[in-house]
């Protein structure tokens, strides 16, 4: 593991953390009456459709896992094509999975399918950027020592403080303190949003402490 890659890892890192502060901060200037809140269906949109385009173009930027046979402009077609199947795929499984945890399964359709895609943007857009439409890929890197790359290790961490940010999000729900951000899934999508810029912070970190003790091989 070299400096100049960890460097690489936490500038990608912390720009997808200040591009969410952007999302919650730049639309207030040109949108009256914008809150993170107050309009959280719209925020939901943009900070997906930002980290979407953040995670994509570090990815073509950086290629932290590029591949070094060449491919054709046919398979490059077929991989976006089969990228986009993935993802919807993932906010379909998501939204199904979101609503067996409890979400109301015909009120609020929309506000929960915009959840799903914030989650899906948070974890499976990340792993068909830097693993493709590659599900044997994905087992080995979210199995126990299955990273091979500290991208890949940053991927683990990002996904799962996501995915229990999104968790920990709904415990106040059912509480009757009647705040606004108890509304659903403002919760939620804020503790998965959280948990996401908390485990990009926390990923640079944690690989930096335990670099002695990471040896990647490739497979």
């Amino acid at each position: 593991m070299s400096g100049a890659e960890a460097g690489r890892l936490l500038t990608a890192n912390l720009l997808c953390v200040f591009s969410i502060v952007l999302t919650a901060v730049v639309p207030s200037f040109i949108w009256e009456g914008f809150t993170v809140l107050g309009t959280h269906l719209s925020w939901l949109c943009i900070c997906s459709v930002c980290i979407s385009i953040v995670n994509i173009l570090l990815h073509l930027v950086l290629k932290p896992n590029q591949s070094p046979k060449r491919s054709s402009f046919t398979h490059k077609i077929s991989r976006f094509l089969k990228c986009c199947v993935y993802f919807f795929m993932s906010c379909i499984l998501f939204h199904v999975i979101i609503v067996l945890y409890g979400a109301p399964l015909i009120e609020s359709v929309t506000e929960t399918f915009l959840f799903a895609v914030l989650l899906s943007t948070f974890t499976t857009l990340q792993c068909l950027c830097m693993l493709g439409p590659n599900i044997q890929a994905w087992i080995r890197v979210f199995s126990k020592n299955g990273a091979t790359s500290i991208w890949e290790s940053s991927l683990q961490i990002t996904t799962v403080c996501s995915i229990l940010g999104a968790w920990f999000g709904a415990f106040p729900i059912p509480l009757d303190w009647d705040r606004p951000w108890q509304v659903w899934p403002i919760s939620c999508s804020l503790g998965a949003t959280f948990g996401y810029a908390a485990g990009l912070i926390l990923a640079p970190l944690w690989i930096h402490w335990n670099r002695k003790q990471l040896t990647y091989k490739s497979r």
